[in-house]
Order: structure tokens, then sequence, then C-alpha cells
């Protein structure tokens, strides 16, 4: 059987990529055919795999509009695993929900799975991943932790704390944990500070799509 079609989408391009990388070495069963960020998935793809950093969540996500209506399966890569979201983001039509703390070889398993007609969800137990080494974002390379990044990408998003917990499941006093060993590892104190700094390393959102054209759509 030819390798299956994977569309990555997140609007981040250094996101996307991570992911594609993670794939790269299981060409042979998964073959990432179009990455997007800010895009919907215009190639005919077997999954489209949707990295939720710095993205609405769950039940959140609005799926036509992902796939410009072309009915993909859309499978979620997610940190947060919490039962009640996976649950509402299923019944939404999410054809599965996977935890990034997965490795390229687990995720290449369960896009085998989910193509077959699996629905694949994380265990009760896996809660929200936390330190997850897998992948990449910005920030990585100045120390930053997967959840500060995401914290401070949603940050120069113009997100408030609050706003920041509510999207990414978080509780208020995580957020300023994250937002205050993020602002002491980049060296800023205030706000404005940090908007300024992640304006100049890679936190604003890109628009980009990359199509692998040796592959027939």
């Amino acid at each position: 059987m030819p390798p299956i079609s994977v569309a990555v989408v997140n609007d981040y391009e250094i996101v996307v990529a991570g992911v594609a990388a993670m794939l790269a070495p299981h060409q042979d069963r998964i073959r990432v055919v179009e990455l997007d960020s800010g895009l919907p998935v215009v190639s005919d793809v077997d999954v489209v795999l949707y990295d939720t950093f710095g993205q609405v969540q769950g039940d959140a996500v609005d799926l036509e509009d992902l796939v410009a209506g072309r009915g993909h399966r859309v499978v979620i890569f997610s940190w947060n695993t919490q039962p009640d979201l996976v649950e509402r983001a299923i019944a939404r039509g999410a054809a599965s929900y996977l935890s990034k703390g997965l490795s390229g070889s687990e995720i290449a398993d369960a896009l085998e799975a989910i193509h077959s007609g699996e629905t694949i969800t994380p265990p009760e137990s896996a809660g929200v991943a936390d330190g997850v080494a897998n992948g990449e974002w910005p920030g990585r390379e100045h120390g930053l932790t997967a959840r500060e990044a995401e914290v401070l990408a949603l940050i120069v998003q113009g997100l408030s704390n609050q706003e920041i917990a509510q999207q990414t499941y978080l509780s208020i006093n995580s957020v300023k944990t994250y937002i205050r060993t993020g602002y002491r590892k980049i060296g800023v104190a205030r706000r404005s500070q940090a908007v300024a700094w992640g304006l100049r390393h890679g936190f604003e959102p890109d628009r980009m799509r990359s199509i692998d054209t040796t592959v027939p759509r």
C-alpha cells in the first residue's frame, strides 16, 4: 500500500516543520505532503494533523474552516488531553485526538490505525502533558519550554492572562508561573517587553503553505 498522505497544520511554520521532521524517518508509511501555517489545506490527503500550539483547543476547533470544506479526517495533536476536552472534540467531528507526548514512531502508528478506521484517543490518565521535548516551537533555542513558548505566543497574539488560561485549559496560576519563568529566561520584566521580544524571535503567527509537488493530489 502507498504511504498515508498527511497535511500538518498550525499557525507557526517552525511547529509544522518540527512535526514533519518527526515523521520524516517513517516516509515508507507516512508521507507529509503539505505544511500549512494560517491557511486551509488544499491537497487531497488522507489525514490532516492539527497541532494546537498557540491555537484554539478541543471542540473550539473549526474543522470545516481548517480543511476548506474538503471533508478530510482531522486529527488533533495537543498537550491538553483532559477526557472531557477530548470527548467534545470527537463529538464535534475530529477523527482522533493524539497527545504531543508521542514520539514520531508512535504518531506514525496512530495515523495508520486512524486511516484504517480506528478512533485513537489518549488514555484518561494522560492529563495535561508538560515538558514535552518532541517537536519544535519558537524560542526553544533560548531555553523556553513548550508551555512557556505557547503562553508567550498567546501574549504576542494579544490575549490576557485569563484568556490564555481559558484557551489552554490551564489554571490562571499556572499561566502566571509560565509567564514568570519565561520572562526570566528571555530577560524581560513587562508584557510590552515580552511582546517586542516575541515579535523579534518568531512568535508572530505565519501564513505559509508548502506542498510536495512530487505527490499526486
